[in-house]
C-alpha cells in the first residue's frame, strides 16, 4: 500500500486544497468537515457552524464564549467555515459550485461605536511642572 491509499478520499482532496504550509489549519477544518457526524448536507454546514464560530459553551452565559475552541477572529472563523464546508462538500459529492455559494448563517456583528480621536479634545494641563527630568 503506497502513503496516498493510506487516508480516505475526502481526507485526500482537503489535503490537495490547502496544501501549502500556511494553510494547515484550514486543511484540519476540511477535515473536520469530512468528519462529521452529520447525515446529510445541512447537517454537515451546521457542524461546521458550530466549530468554527465562538458561542457561549454554557447557556445564557454570554462570558462562556471565551472558553469555546473555535478560531477566535472573525476573518478566522470565516476562513474556518469555509474549510470546513469544503470537507462537508467532498464528502457528500456536492458541486464546487455550490459548495462557494454556501455563506454562513450568522447575523451581522453590530458596527463598533465610534470614540472621539485624541486630537478633537484641547488638552489641559493638570499640573505646573516644568516637562524637564530630575
Amino acid at each position: 500500500m503506497i502513503p496516498q491509499q493510506w487516508s480516505y478520499p475526502c481526507g485526500s482532496q482537503c489535503t490537495q486544497k490547502y496544501a501549502a504550509l500556511t494553510q494547515i489549519p484550514w486543511r484540519v477544518f476540511c477535515k473536520k468537515g469530512c468528519d462529521s457526524d452529520g447525515e446529510s448536507w445541512q447537517e454537515c454546514l451546521d457542524e461546521c457552524t458550530e466549530i468554527c464560530y465562538k458561542d457561549p459553551v454554557l447557556k445564557d452565559r454570554q462570558w462562556s464564549a471565551y472558553i469555546d475552541r473555535s478560531p477566535g477572529a472573525d476573518s478566522y472563523s470565516e476562513e474556518c467555515f469555509f474549510a470546513c464546508v469544503s470537507g462537508c462538500g467532498y464528502k457528500f459529492d456536492v458541486q464546487p459550485d455550490e459548495v462557494d455559494k454556501v455563506r454562513p448563517n450568522r447575523p451581522p456583528k453590530p458596527p463598533a461605536p465610534k470614540r472621539a480621536s485624541p486630537s478633537a479634545e484641547p488638552k489641559q494641563r493638570t499640573e505646573d511642572l516644568p516637562s524637564t527630568s530630575a
